[in-house]
């Protein structure tokens, strides 16, 4: 096997909370050839494989038993260009924002919402990654994953990923797909989502009244990082729990409770909530017990000041699962992966 396997080796630097836990084997996979390799490996071994990206989705709370398989892939390609509608593939291991930037820096729009987002390629379908007012969905135009019961490559169209809120065909079917390649359709036409007050707000207070995509990103970029915590100098996996979506009744009952409650009315007649609201109003921003926190600007994110364990992180976002839960009768559900 050309690929190097490591064991014992620390997935501290490999996971965003930087959690101090150790892999039993670790290793890289750079191609679709590695990829292979790597699993055979481990099915000839019957160990389990957690597959990884950038670790910005995810919560270590014990050493793994398992190889450890980082998607390190690069690349990234233009399929189609007809002078609208540009088609661009990047694979699985490129990093999220760089990537952005390269469609940006390229002239094509529609990625421009999802700046800064910490992560990489072939994480962003997995929980249909979306801030601003778009989501993967909406510039989706198909990627190419591997069947692990079967071995073989599949393309997925946007119907097949069924993708809903932070949600998608693989994310309920973990361990069977294995992104491999992302395919997006970007615009070389400033198609822009400005819904988002914040947004709006940025741009008029730089004096831009016709912003362009890169207007955009800058603005975005500007607003996460007063907001969110930079993961290189403070662990984190940025927004912790969804946002709850939940019955019209049960949100005109917190709103009759809590009349400043944060909502967003639904397609479907349902109402989405905003869970940070939720937590600052019980009392949980800024709150630390030893190294394990929550921030106190964004009270969204939980954070680890240096040497929090992750079943410390786990047990305080149990705490205030519990604890809004209690308060206004409103599920909370975590976004990062456990393991």
């Amino acid at each position: 096997m050309s690929v190097q396997v490591q064991s014992q080796v620390s997935l501290k630097p490999y996971n965003t909370f930087g959690i101090e836990v150790k892999a039993q084997y670790f290793a890289q996979a750079h191609n679709d050839d590695e990829v292979r390799q790597l699993l055979a490996h481990a099915a000839e071994r019957q160990l389990p494989v957690l597959v990884i990206g950038g670790g910005s989705n995810l919560l270590l709370t014990a050493d793994v038993p398992a190889l450890v398989l980082r998607m390190a892939s690069a690349g990234v390609r233009v399929l189609s260009d007809d002078g609208q509608r540009v088609v661009v593939e990047a694979e699985a291991g490129e990093p999220w924002h760089p990537f952005v930037q390269w469609t940006l820096a390229h002239g094509l729009a529609g990625l421009e919402n999802l700046s800064l987002i910490p992560g990489t390629v072939g994480a962003a379908p997995m929980q249909n990654i979306g801030a601003y007012g778009v989501e993967i969905k909406d510039v989706f135009a198909g990627l190419t994953a591997l069947d692990r019961q079967t071995g073989q490559l599949h393309a997925f169209d946007l119907e097949q990923c069924d993708f809903a809120y932070r949600d998608s065909l693989f994310k309920r079917n973990p361990g069977r797909w294995l992104i491999l390649r992302v395919r997006f359709a970007l615009s070389r036409a400033q198609q822009l989502h400005l819904d988002y007050g914040p947004v709006r707000q940025r741009l008029s207070e730089q004096g831009i009244e016709q912003p362009t995509a890169q207007n955009v990103s800058d603005a975005i970029c500007s607003i996460r990082r007063e907001k969110l915590p930079d993961p290189a100098e403070l662990g984190n996996a940025g927004s912790f729990f969804k946002n709850p979506v939940v019955s019209a009744q049960l949100a005109a009952q917190v709103r009759d409770a809590h009349p400043g409650v944060v909502g967003y009315p639904q397609a479907d007649g349902q109402v989405k909530l905003a869970a940070g609201w939720l937590i600052e109003q019980a009392g949980w921003k800024g709150f630390r017990e030893g190294d394990a926190g929550v921030h106190r600007l964004q009270s969204l994110v939980l954070v680890n000041y240096g040497q929090a364990s992750g079943g410390q992180l786990y047990a305080l976002a149990q705490r205030i699962q519990a604890d809004v839960l209690a308060r206004f009768g409103v599920e909370l559900e975590m976004e990062p992966n456990l393991y």
